[in-house]
Protein backbone atom coordinates (compact mmCIF):
# COMPACT_ATOMS: atom_id res chain seq x y z
CA UNK A 1 0.00 0.00 0.00
CA UNK A 2 2.61 2.47 0.96
CA UNK A 3 4.87 1.45 -2.47
CA UNK A 4 1.36 2.29 -4.15
CA UNK A 5 0.32 5.43 -2.45
CA UNK A 6 3.91 6.98 -3.46
CA UNK A 7 3.34 5.88 -7.04
CA UNK A 8 0.31 7.93 -7.13
CA UNK A 9 2.08 10.59 -5.14
CA UNK A 10 4.87 10.81 -8.02
CA UNK A 11 2.41 10.22 -10.86
CA UNK A 12 0.28 13.25 -9.20
CA UNK A 13 2.61 15.38 -9.06
CA UNK A 14 3.99 15.42 -12.16
CA UNK A 15 0.67 15.60 -13.93
CA UNK A 16 -0.14 18.54 -11.90
CA UNK A 17 2.79 20.03 -13.36
CA UNK A 18 2.36 19.09 -16.76
CA UNK A 19 -1.17 20.53 -16.35
CA UNK A 20 0.34 23.91 -14.77
CA UNK A 21 2.08 24.03 -18.33
CA UNK A 22 -0.50 23.89 -20.62
CA UNK A 23 -2.52 26.22 -17.91
CA UNK A 24 0.16 28.75 -18.60
CA UNK A 25 -0.06 28.76 -22.12
CA UNK A 26 -3.72 29.76 -21.68
CA UNK A 27 -3.13 32.39 -19.09
CA UNK A 28 -0.28 33.97 -21.27
CA UNK A 29 -2.91 34.23 -23.97
CA UNK A 30 -5.73 35.87 -22.08
CA UNK A 31 -7.02 37.51 -25.23
CA UNK A 32 -8.11 35.03 -26.91
CA UNK A 33 -9.80 32.65 -24.11
CA UNK A 34 -13.44 31.62 -24.10
CA UNK A 35 -15.07 32.69 -20.56
CA UNK A 36 -18.81 31.91 -19.42
CA UNK A 37 -20.47 32.59 -15.83
CA UNK A 38 -22.12 29.84 -14.11
CA UNK A 39 -23.40 32.75 -11.79
CA UNK A 40 -22.80 34.97 -9.26
CA UNK A 41 -18.54 35.02 -8.91
CA UNK A 42 -18.44 31.79 -10.53
CA UNK A 43 -16.39 31.75 -13.63
CA UNK A 44 -15.57 28.81 -16.34
CA UNK A 45 -13.07 29.20 -19.01
CA UNK A 46 -12.18 27.06 -21.68
CA UNK A 47 -8.61 27.08 -20.14
CA UNK A 48 -10.41 24.93 -17.17
CA UNK A 49 -11.93 22.69 -19.60
CA UNK A 50 -9.05 22.03 -21.69
CA UNK A 51 -6.89 21.56 -18.55
CA UNK A 52 -9.30 19.16 -16.45
CA UNK A 53 -9.73 16.47 -19.83
CA UNK A 54 -5.64 17.04 -20.38
CA UNK A 55 -5.85 15.62 -16.13
CA UNK A 56 -8.85 12.95 -17.29
CA UNK A 57 -6.68 11.56 -20.21
CA UNK A 58 -3.73 10.80 -18.07
CA UNK A 59 -5.17 9.18 -15.14
CA UNK A 60 -7.60 7.36 -17.16
CA UNK A 61 -4.29 6.02 -19.60
CA UNK A 62 -2.68 5.34 -15.95
CA UNK A 63 -5.06 4.25 -13.19
CA UNK A 64 -8.02 3.28 -15.68
CA UNK A 65 -10.01 1.40 -13.68
CA UNK A 66 -9.83 4.42 -10.52
CA UNK A 67 -12.81 6.88 -10.08
CA UNK A 68 -12.78 10.44 -11.11
CA UNK A 69 -14.20 13.48 -9.71
CA UNK A 70 -14.02 16.79 -11.07
CA UNK A 71 -15.10 20.59 -10.87
CA UNK A 72 -15.99 20.88 -15.15
CA UNK A 73 -16.92 17.53 -16.32
CA UNK A 74 -19.10 14.53 -15.20
CA UNK A 75 -17.63 11.79 -12.68
CA UNK A 76 -16.51 8.48 -13.81
CA UNK A 77 -16.89 5.31 -11.64
CA UNK A 78 -14.20 3.15 -10.96
CA UNK A 79 -13.79 -0.16 -9.16
CA UNK A 80 -10.61 -0.18 -6.85
CA UNK A 81 -11.78 2.14 -4.52
CA UNK A 82 -9.95 4.62 -5.19
CA UNK A 83 -11.15 8.39 -6.40
CA UNK A 84 -8.87 11.07 -8.65
CA UNK A 85 -10.63 14.50 -7.31
CA UNK A 86 -9.12 17.07 -9.19
CA UNK A 87 -9.85 20.91 -10.24
CA UNK A 88 -7.60 21.91 -13.11
CA UNK A 89 -7.54 25.64 -12.48
CA UNK A 90 -8.30 26.87 -8.54
CA UNK A 91 -8.39 30.32 -8.39
CA UNK A 92 -10.60 31.16 -12.29
CA UNK A 93 -11.92 34.94 -11.26
CA UNK A 94 -8.37 35.56 -10.97
CA UNK A 95 -7.13 33.61 -14.10
CA UNK A 96 -9.22 34.95 -16.48
CA UNK A 97 -8.32 38.40 -15.07
CA UNK A 98 -4.54 38.32 -15.12
CA UNK A 99 -3.91 37.83 -11.49
CA UNK A 100 -0.81 35.40 -10.87
CA UNK A 101 -2.99 33.26 -7.78
CA UNK A 102 -4.62 29.98 -9.27
CA UNK A 103 -3.09 26.40 -8.74
CA UNK A 104 -3.58 23.29 -10.59
CA UNK A 105 -5.04 20.54 -7.49
CA UNK A 106 -5.06 17.12 -7.55
CA UNK A 107 -6.29 14.88 -4.36
CA UNK A 108 -6.58 10.48 -4.45
CA UNK A 109 -8.72 9.43 -2.17
CA UNK A 110 -9.24 5.74 -1.18
CA UNK A 111 -12.69 5.18 -0.05
CA UNK A 112 -13.38 8.31 1.04
CA UNK A 113 -9.73 8.88 2.61
CA UNK A 114 -7.80 11.19 0.81
CA UNK A 115 -4.23 9.40 0.35
CA UNK A 116 -2.25 11.79 -1.94
CA UNK A 117 -2.31 16.12 -2.12
CA UNK A 118 -1.15 17.74 -4.56
CA UNK A 119 -1.53 21.60 -5.22
CA UNK A 120 0.28 23.16 -7.59
CA UNK A 121 1.29 26.98 -8.05
CA UNK A 122 2.25 27.72 -11.86
CA UNK A 123 3.19 31.24 -11.81
CA UNK A 124 5.62 30.62 -8.85
CA UNK A 125 6.88 26.87 -9.88
CA UNK A 126 5.48 25.96 -5.75
CA UNK A 127 4.34 22.30 -5.67
CA UNK A 128 3.01 21.84 -2.38
CA UNK A 129 2.54 17.84 -1.89
CA UNK A 130 2.52 14.84 0.54
CA UNK A 131 0.46 11.96 1.13
CA UNK A 132 -1.10 10.04 3.96
CA UNK A 133 1.53 9.60 6.67
CA UNK A 134 4.27 10.73 4.87
CA UNK A 135 4.46 14.29 5.72
CA UNK A 136 3.89 17.34 3.47
CA UNK A 137 6.29 18.87 1.55
CA UNK A 138 6.54 22.13 -0.96
CA UNK A 139 9.10 20.97 -3.87
CA UNK A 140 10.35 18.42 -2.01
CA UNK A 141 11.32 20.29 1.30
CA UNK A 142 9.35 19.34 4.32
CA UNK A 143 6.75 21.84 5.05
CA UNK A 144 4.97 22.97 9.04
CA UNK A 145 1.71 24.04 10.06
CA UNK A 146 2.56 27.58 12.42
CA UNK A 147 3.29 27.06 15.96
CA UNK A 148 1.18 29.94 16.77
CA UNK A 149 -0.88 30.26 19.88
CA UNK A 150 -2.63 33.94 19.44
CA UNK A 151 -4.62 34.91 16.16
CA UNK A 152 -2.61 38.06 16.55
CA UNK A 153 0.66 36.59 15.11
CA UNK A 154 -0.36 36.28 11.43
CA UNK A 155 -3.50 36.02 9.10
CA UNK A 156 -6.35 33.39 8.52
CA UNK A 157 -7.28 32.73 4.93
CA UNK A 158 -11.25 33.26 4.69
CA UNK A 159 -13.39 32.06 1.63
CA UNK A 160 -16.74 33.03 0.37
CA UNK A 161 -18.55 31.34 -2.18
CA UNK A 162 -22.28 31.78 -3.57
CA UNK A 163 -23.32 28.27 -1.48
CA UNK A 164 -23.37 30.29 1.81
CA UNK A 165 -24.59 33.81 3.04
CA UNK A 166 -22.69 36.54 2.72
CA UNK A 167 -23.62 37.87 5.78
CA UNK A 168 -22.24 34.60 7.99
CA UNK A 169 -18.44 35.93 6.65
CA UNK A 170 -18.76 38.91 7.23
CA UNK A 171 -19.72 38.53 10.89
CA UNK A 172 -16.39 35.88 11.06
CA UNK A 173 -14.44 38.58 9.63
CA UNK A 174 -15.71 41.05 12.53
CA UNK A 175 -14.67 38.05 15.29
CA UNK A 176 -11.16 37.68 13.56
CA UNK A 177 -10.49 41.32 13.84
CA UNK A 178 -11.75 41.69 17.59
CA UNK A 179 -9.12 38.97 18.45
CA UNK A 180 -6.54 41.31 16.85
CA UNK A 181 -6.27 38.83 13.71
CA UNK A 182 -5.97 39.86 10.20
CA UNK A 183 -8.09 38.28 7.77
CA UNK A 184 -6.95 36.93 3.97
CA UNK A 185 -8.35 36.25 1.18
CA UNK A 186 -6.60 35.24 -2.50
CA UNK A 187 -9.96 33.95 -4.47
CA UNK A 188 -8.03 30.31 -4.16
CA UNK A 189 -9.04 28.18 -1.29
CA UNK A 190 -6.61 25.47 -2.22
CA UNK A 191 -3.40 27.60 -2.42
CA UNK A 192 -4.82 29.43 0.87
CA UNK A 193 -4.86 25.54 1.95
CA UNK A 194 -1.70 25.15 1.39
CA UNK A 195 -0.61 28.54 2.73
CA UNK A 196 -1.71 26.82 6.44
CA UNK A 197 0.76 23.56 5.32
CA UNK A 198 3.40 25.17 5.07
CA UNK A 199 2.56 28.57 7.80
CA UNK A 200 2.48 31.01 5.79
CA UNK A 201 -1.01 31.38 7.58
CA UNK A 202 -2.36 30.49 10.65
CA UNK A 203 -5.98 28.98 9.77
CA UNK A 204 -8.61 28.96 6.83
CA UNK A 205 -12.13 28.47 7.14
CA UNK A 206 -15.11 28.33 4.49
CA UNK A 207 -18.87 27.48 5.56
CA UNK A 208 -18.51 25.43 2.21
CA UNK A 209 -15.82 23.61 0.04
CA UNK A 210 -16.36 21.22 -2.68
CA UNK A 211 -13.87 18.18 -2.49
CA UNK A 212 -11.79 18.81 -5.62
CA UNK A 213 -10.92 22.37 -3.81
CA UNK A 214 -9.89 21.18 -0.08
CA UNK A 215 -9.29 17.83 -0.30
CA UNK A 216 -5.53 18.17 -1.24
CA UNK A 217 -4.85 20.96 1.41
CA UNK A 218 -6.45 19.25 4.01
CA UNK A 219 -4.37 16.58 3.66
CA UNK A 220 -1.03 18.60 3.48
CA UNK A 221 -2.25 20.58 6.67
CA UNK A 222 -2.78 17.17 8.70
CA UNK A 223 0.66 16.02 7.59
CA UNK A 224 2.22 19.51 7.99
CA UNK A 225 1.43 18.89 12.08
CA UNK A 226 -2.03 21.28 11.56
CA UNK A 227 -5.43 20.31 12.63
CA UNK A 228 -8.85 20.09 10.17
CA UNK A 229 -12.36 19.76 10.63
CA UNK A 230 -13.07 15.92 9.73
CA UNK A 231 -15.00 15.59 6.83
CA UNK A 232 -17.28 12.73 6.70
CA UNK A 233 -16.04 10.17 4.43
CA UNK A 234 -19.33 8.54 2.99
CA UNK A 235 -20.64 12.18 1.66
CA UNK A 236 -17.62 14.54 1.04
CA UNK A 237 -16.82 13.39 -2.50
CA UNK A 238 -20.46 14.28 -3.84
CA UNK A 239 -21.41 17.03 -1.14
CA UNK A 240 -17.78 18.62 -0.24
CA UNK A 241 -17.89 19.83 3.53
CA UNK A 242 -17.06 22.71 6.07
CA UNK A 243 -13.60 23.81 6.14
CA UNK A 244 -12.15 25.01 9.26
CA UNK A 245 -8.03 23.85 9.58
CA UNK A 246 -5.19 25.38 10.98
CA UNK A 247 -2.37 25.18 13.15
CA UNK A 248 -2.58 23.28 16.60
CA UNK A 249 -2.41 26.37 18.42
CA UNK A 250 -5.09 28.47 16.77
CA UNK A 251 -7.44 25.60 15.22
CA UNK A 252 -9.71 24.94 18.68
CA UNK A 253 -10.12 29.13 18.98
CA UNK A 254 -10.67 29.14 15.22
CA UNK A 255 -13.49 26.64 15.90
CA UNK A 256 -15.00 28.53 18.39
CA UNK A 257 -15.08 31.24 15.82
CA UNK A 258 -16.51 29.26 13.52
CA UNK A 259 -19.45 27.90 15.60
CA UNK A 260 -21.15 30.54 16.75
CA UNK A 261 -21.27 32.34 13.20
CA UNK A 262 -21.25 28.84 10.50
CA UNK A 263 -25.11 27.02 11.27
CA UNK A 264 -24.89 23.76 12.74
Amino acid sequence: MKNDHEARERFAIDLARRAGDLGLKYFRDLESLTIESKGHQDLVSQADREVELFIRAAIAADYPQDGIVGEEHASVTGSTGYDWVIDPIDGTANFVRGIPAWCVVIACARDGETVVGVIHEPSTGETFHGRLGGGAFVNGRPIRASAATSLEEGSVGTGFSNRAEAENIAVLIKKILAEGGVFFRNASGALMLAYVASGRLLGYVEEHMNAWDCLAGMLLIEEAGGTVLEADRSTVLRNGTRVISGGKGVFSNLQALCSGVFPA
